[in-house]
């Protein structure tokens, strides 16, 4: 009894019960079934264990998953009371028939090698567990980045088998694969998990109907790197603009620091094409943000030249007045000093001369001393003058104020529309 025993408590004895060899290709060349109209359930599970990469650009979504699945085979049954208790062996994968399953969305072959061996139970069910990096084709909202949210779909389906020959049985309920999933999570890149939902359909495909099994992995994605490298620089430029109103116009040095600001915000934007896929057929909140930003600088920008401009004119015209003035005064100076020449000379000039003649002489050079005094007044009246704003450059400072206090509301109002949007829970289509 005891050599009976030990003779059919080896797993070689149960497969060669089996007659499960490499040589028999009677388990791998066809359906396991012993009536063709008879239909193979095939038990499918999967389960996110890591989220490795979401490529915007790209549009990819590589995950690492754990695959399970389990169907039934007609010609794998025993009595493990016959085998002192075997109930399950283990064999290689390529002795025995396996679902041709596939990925709908796998845009790249899984470099990891697939599981080498599957398991068999008295009963002739057959489990298969396989881990595998999925590299899939997943389409990315990205119309509130960075604060988006994305769903991502694996489906499966089988290359040939239709719906009456394999059908596909999933566990329905998404939270308690969610709730896996979560729970062996080992890492989420830049995202986090929210949830992952199953569904089973049935599509026709080819002619023929197929049972489809879509799983969606909901993720959102951790926008705190994105505010503080990105959106925040950008609104302190913002802010620097918004300082610049406190500088001086007539100068220089304004155009120079709001060239500088502008010429930042533009880095931000060519950083920003490297970030959005150019696939998005709706204009990104973030694009809308830049693009504002930029807008409304420059806007201050072109104000600030059309000020400076306006200031010149005033300057142009007081350099005016100021050379005529001068050239008066030296004319003046001239005639004053050739009558003083004449005063000096007029004892000897006017020995013969009548006292009528001497007379207007004097009267001329007093005419002319009291003109030279006038011109002076003059003179020193507009260097006082220049003191005080002209005419353009008082326009140009009621422009200044009023588009100051409309600059600074249209960027508040505009700053409010855009984060009300970005932050707002309703989701968007691209």
């Amino acid at each position: 009894m005891f050599l009976l025993t030990a003779s059919t408590c080896s797993y070689q004895n149960v497969l060669d019960h089996l007659q499960l060899t490499k040589a028999n290709e009677t388990f791998t060349m066809s359906r396991p079934v012993k009536d063709h109209t008879n239909k193979t359930v095939l038990y499918l599970e999967m389960i996110v264990y890591a989220i490795l990469d979401v490529k915007e650009t790209d549009q990819t979504f590589i995950a690492y998953v754990w695959i399970y699945m389990e169907w039934g085979n007609d010609y794998a049954l025993w009595n493990k009371d016959d085998f002192c208790g075997i109930s399950e062996i283990i064999v290689p994968t390529e002795v025995l028939w396996k679902p041709d399953l596939t990925i709908e969305e796998m845009v790249e072959k899984d470099k990891a090698p697939p599981s080498p061996f599957l398991k068999i139970h008295s009963n002739g069910s057959i489990e298969f567990r396989n881990d595998q990096i999925v590299i899939s084709a997943c389409r990315m909202h990205v119309y509130k980045f960075p604060f988006d949210i994305q769903k991502c779909n694996i489906t499966f389906k089988s290359y040939l088998y239709a719906e009456h020959e394999l059908e596909i049985d999933v566990e329905r309920d998404s939270s308690v694969i969610s709730k896996w999933s979560r729970e062996i999570m080992a890492t989420e890149f830049e995202w986090v998990f929210v949830n992952m939902s199953v569904t089973s359909s049935t599509v026709n495909h080819y002619g023929y109907n197929q049972t489809v099994v879509v799983y969606t992995i909901t993720m959102k994605r951790k926008s705190a790197l994105y505010v503080g490298n990105f959106l925040l620089p950008v609104l302190f430029f913002l802010c620097l603009d918004f300082a610049s109103l406190l500088m001086p116009t007539g100068g220089g040095e304004k155009i120079s620091f709001k060239i500088t600001v502008l010429l930042a915000v533009t880095v931000m934007q060519l950083i920003l094409i490297e970030i959005i896929p150019v696939t998005a057929s709706r204009i990104p909140v973030i694009v809308i943000y830049c693009i504002g930003v930029f807008a409304l600088m420059l806007l201050g920008f072109l104000e600030t030249i059309f000020l400076n401009y306006l200031m010149e004119k005033d300057s142009s015209s007081l350099e005016s007045k100021k050379e005529s003035v001068k050239l008066q005064i030296i004319k003046a100076s001239s005639i004053a000093s050739t009558c003083d020449e004449m005063t000096d000379q007029t004892p000897s000039m006017c020995k013969g001369g009548s006292s009528s003649q001497l007379t207007e002489l004097f009267l001329a050079v007093e005419k002319v001393s009291d003109e030279l005094g006038e011109m002076k007044k003059a003179f020193l009246e507009k260097e006082s003058e220049e003191k005080k704003d002209g005419y353009w450059t008082g326009v140009a400072k009621k422009i200044d104020k009023i588009f100051s206090i409309l600059y600074v509301l249209s960027a508040i109002l505009f700053l409010a529309v855009v984060f009300s949007v970005w932050l707002s829970k309703s989701d968007s289509s691209e």
